[in-house]
């Protein structure tokens, strides 16, 4: 029996849903789009990614081939025809490439041969306009994954992100501390300073773990599924906790938090008039930062509020 054969382009270089174009490959962004993959779980997929994301692919089921962007993958991939080709990064060299290659249906971004910038086909558009706007992103409020599905036209019905690896670790901590943001979005985090005086506030009354696997991926798989209620910065680790339907508490300041779909977690938000919450940048441009404006005291009743409803 013939399998439509698909091929996803996500390195991870470019964020899906905004504008930025970075060297530092966005694990977060790699994860979230295996959303799609529900649409696709009897196709015959290839997926074109950044070999440092690819621990967070390996062993998923509806991914039949994991191909490490480099010349030689270029070059087979241009041998090949797709029935599907959904393009997933706006580096104006991969768009290039994606144009090159056979395939009757196309997705997401093209390239502008007239001026050498990342365009969309037909029905992304509206994707790219949510990626160069600021202003319009913010007023958008919508899922990321709802934006994604209707860039392939499919309607999203709360399908949420497929991780391959499946955790051998059992809960033994009451609460995780995952601290670490990367160096992408570093004003993503919340003040070392604040971590601690949550840690101080909890004292003895919970069992607390710091984050670990800050080097392995694998160990962070394990560490965060031995989490029994997640406190977390926007980063990779509330993407993978949200896939393991962890208990999540989410500081967000810089990013749109209405834009992530969260079905077992609470949302904490900067508590000061600032304007330009989310600024949707990674540098910030005030004296003092949003995530300062988010008290440990707030996250630690929080945390109360979450344990004690079972």
């Amino acid at each position: 029996m013939y399998k439509e054969k698909v091929l996803i382009i996500k390195l991870g270089y470019s964020e899906t849903l905004d504008g930025e174009i970075g060297k530092v490959t966005s694990l977060g962004d790699v994860l979230r789009s295996t959303v799609l993959l529900h649409l696709y779980k009897n196709a015959n997929v290839t997926w074109l990614v950044d070999e440092k994301a690819f621990q967070l692919l390996k062993g998923n089921p509806y991914i039949h081939r994991i191909i490490f962007y480099d010349l030689t993958s270029v070059l087979q991939l241009q041998s090949e025809r797709f029935d599907t080709l959904i393009n997933l990064e706006k580096v104006p060299g991969l768009c290039a490439f994606s144009d090159s290659l056979k395939a009757w249906r196309r997705y997401g971004f093209r390239f502008d041969h007239e001026n050498g910038v990342a365009l969309a086909y037909d029905g992304s558009q509206h994707v790219l306009e949510i990626c160069m706007d600021v202003e319009y992103k913010r007023k958008t409020r919508r899922y990321w994954e709802e934006i994604l599905y209707e860039m392939v036209g499919a309607k999203w019905q709360g399908e949420g992100c497929i991780l391959g690896y499946k955790p051998k670790s059992k809960v033994i901590y009451d609460i995780g501390f995952n601290y670490d943001v990367g160096k992408k979005w570093p004003n993503k985090a919340w003040p070392k300073d604040f971590w601690k005086e949550l840690e101080r506030l909890i004292g003895s009354k919970y069992t607390i773990s710091w984050q670990q696997g800050l080097k392995d991926i694998e160990e962070y798989f394990e560490w965060i599924n031995s989490c029994k209620v997640f406190v977390t910065n926007d980063s990779l680790g509330l993407h993978i906790a949200n896939t393991l339907n962890k208990k999540i508490i989410a500081l967000f300041g810089p990013t749109l938090a209405s834009e992530i779909y969260i079905p077992n977690g609470t949302t904490i938000l900067p508590q000061t008039n600032y304007n330009c919450i989310p600024c949707l940048s990674p540098k910030c441009i005030q004296s003092k930062a949003c995530m300062d404006y988010i008290k440990p005291k707030v996250v630690y009743d929080t945390i109360e509020s979450v344990i004690k409803d079972k």
